[in-house]
């Protein structure tokens, strides 16, 4: 599983959190966060040095656990490593629609992946007679990356981007960043409760959970679970401690991974 950061872990937190317990190694690519203010190509050759540094260490499943990298890469990655199954993560555009009374939605996400050609296609193919407002929350993710809850440019990026969603007027908001979810509760206060926020964590999960019984893996109720970031470790450390309440044993990766 690998994410540019900090965000695949709430993707890590729902599959851990659903039987079998499947051994995980998470890399966090924080060196380079967040992908979702970078160039394509740049994109595509991370994602594809971590898929092989996965593989090298005996991945069977790879989970893209960053909608920027899923949306620009998760496509190149399949046809370079047909064998092996692949779990994206895209913005949850038909949840949304299906819940919404009056199908004008809201997805926030990175500009990225709002640009990709995958995200667009998407867009085409499900929100045929719906009204979609696309907010590019730029910053945000690298916000979330880099501090707590209650850091006042935090709490500016959430009020100035949600406060954009409220006024479009939807009823429904989904979350189209695995960072996203960690700052749902203070999304939620400023989109106020006629506003219904959707986070596709749980539908990640459950498909790592039927890949992982259709194949010859074992599993272990104490499988382990290992933490690699291109960054700082202590500062992961200290993040998954902040907002998961977790003590985690961070381990440096070489930016060459």
């Amino acid at each position: 599983m690998f994410d540019s950061g900090v965000g695949g872990l709430s993707i890590l937190q729902a599959v851990r959190e659903r039987p079998p317990a499947v051994p995980i190694r998470y890399v966090a690519d924080s060196a380079y966060a967040p992908y979702g203010e970078r160039g394509e190509a740049e994109i595509l050759d991370r994602c594809e040095r971590i898929t092989r540094h996965l593989l090298r260490q005996g991945a069977r499943l790879v989970v893209v656990a960053c909608n920027t990298a899923t949306a620009v890469a998760i496509d190149a990655l399949r046809k370079a490593h047909p064998r092996v199954p692949f779990v994206g993560v895209e913005p949850g555009l038909r949840p949304a629609l299906a819940a919404s009374r009056t199908r004008h939605v809201a997805i926030m996400a990175t500009p990225a992946t709002l640009q990709s050609a995958r995200f667009g296609a998407l867009l085409q193919r499900e929100a045929a007679g719906s009204l979609v407002h696309l907010q590019a929350c730029a910053g945000l993710a690298g916000a979330i990356e880099r501090g707590r809850r209650d850091e006042p440019e935090l709490q500016a990026l959430i009020a100035l981007h949600a406060g954009q969603v409220r006024e479009a007027g939807v009823d429904v908001v989904a979350l189209g960043c695995t960072h996203y979810p960690f700052v749902r509760a203070e999304i939620e206060a400023v989109l106020g409760d006629r506003v219904r926020v959707i986070d596709t964590a749980d539908a990640v999960a459950a498909q790592v959970e039927r890949l992982w019984s259709q194949g010859d893996s074992d599993t272990d109720t104490q499988a382990a679970c290992r933490i690699e970031t291109t960054g700082d470790p202590k500062q992961l450390a200290a993040f998954v401690s902040h907002w998961l309440g977790w003590q985690a044993d961070v381990l440096p990766q070489p930016l060459s991974v």
